[in-house]
């Protein structure tokens, strides 16, 4: 009708409506693939947030029960474990009366969840499904970050002023432990090796542990940068990444040498950092306020191509690859409640 409209006996009147209209389809034309872009291209997506009601102060890690859906959520400032049921999207249950919670694992061969508490030193051992403490192990102080070895069923914690312990979950008991020079932040596990790579901020280095021999065997600097918190691991490709807060830098090393392959720019005070080895991808969890995604074309070459806007002090999360999501703690922070968003990775 349009179309039979404009093409009857021209009049000045019908010319300019005939003008406005292939004007309008013209600006149509070229704002849809404008929004499409901007939809489709995004790397993550906001597709689930769970509020936590009164939790207070800072949140730190995270950690998954995969098949019971359930999420775990160190909430530090809080003294407290937030248990995030992922199917009915809520909180159903906290553990309280804890001493600044840091780090936590969830063995889902025993179902027991691991919690490591910076104020007293106890790395606490619950009983998966009740949630009632099974266990203790006394590591002093400062009990931190908590990796799980599938291999070996073991659990890694570092605390104090220079150590990593390893406790038997199902005895409650340390079975080693590890010396290093100053306290351990992140650190990982390699899974075809006896290494274990160790960020120490005091020292702005990352030490090398061999567990067959059962010390550092090698330090390696970080060109001049520090405040070296976050890490993660490509072991296919031999990279390891590890997130500097001065500057605030992704800085990727070889694995065998410890060389500096490649430096990227990322937002302020990073302090969790995944490798997403299906899409080539490193995402950042940054306390300055956003998440950024690098992609990695090779593995030498790294760039930017996302990042997405939190809220600050969001500088923690949890890449979960079986679920296809990237989880970020939100703490409370003037007007924001706290929460967890959970971004669907595209």
């Amino acid at each position: 009708m349009i179309c039979r409209f404009i093409l009857i006996r021209n009049s000045p009147a019908r010319e300019n409506w005939a003008q406005l209209f292939f004007l309008a389809l013209g600006i149509v034309a070229a704002l849809v693939p404008s929004l499409l872009d901007a939809k489709g291209g995004s790397p993550l997506h906001l597709v689930q947030t769970i509020a936590l009601p009164g939790v207070e102060g800072r949140i730190d890690h995270l950690a998954v029960d995969l098949a019971g859906k359930r999420l775990f959520v160190c909430a530090l400032g809080n003294n407290s474990v937030e248990v995030i049921d992922l199917r009915k999207s809520e909180r159903v249950h906290s553990i309280t009366g804890l001493g600044s919670p840091q780090g936590t694992a969830y063995v889902p061969d025993i179902e027991k969840l691991i919690v490591a508490n910076d104020t007293g030193g106890a790395c606490n051992i619950y009983d998966g499904k009740s949630l009632t403490l099974a266990g203790s192990v006394d590591l002093q102080d400062d009990t931190d970050n908590v990796r799980y070895d599938n291999a070996t069923k073991q659990i890694y914690v570092g605390y104090g002023n220079g150590g990593i312990g390893v406790i038997d979950p199902g005895s409650a008991q340390r079975v080693r432990s590890f010396e290093l020079s100053g306290h351990p932040e992140a650190f990982v596990l390699e899974k075809r090796g006896p290494r274990v790579f160790v960020n120490i901020p005091s020292a702005h280095k990352v030490a090398v542990v061999d567990r067959d021999q059962g010390k550092v065997v090698a330090t390696w600097s970080l060109g001049g940068a520090s405040g070296n918190f976050p890490m993660a691991f490509d072991e296919t490709q031999h990279r390891l990444f590890v997130g500097c807060r001065l500057p605030a830098q992704l800085i990727v090393l070889n694995s065998d040498s410890g060389a500096v392959v490649a430096t990227v720019s990322i937002p302020s005070d990073p302090d969790d950092i995944f490798f997403d080895e299906k899409k080539h991808r490193v995402y950042l969890v940054c306390g300055g306020g956003s998440v950024a995604v690098v992609d990695q074309i090779d593995a030498n070459s790294y760039k930017t191509i996302a990042t997405i806007a939190t809220v600050t002090g969001a500088r923690t999360g949890l890449f979960v690859p079986e679920l296809n999501s990237l989880f970020v703690a939100i703490p409370h922070h003037g007007s924001q409640n706290a929460e967890v968003r959970r971004y669907s990775v595209e």
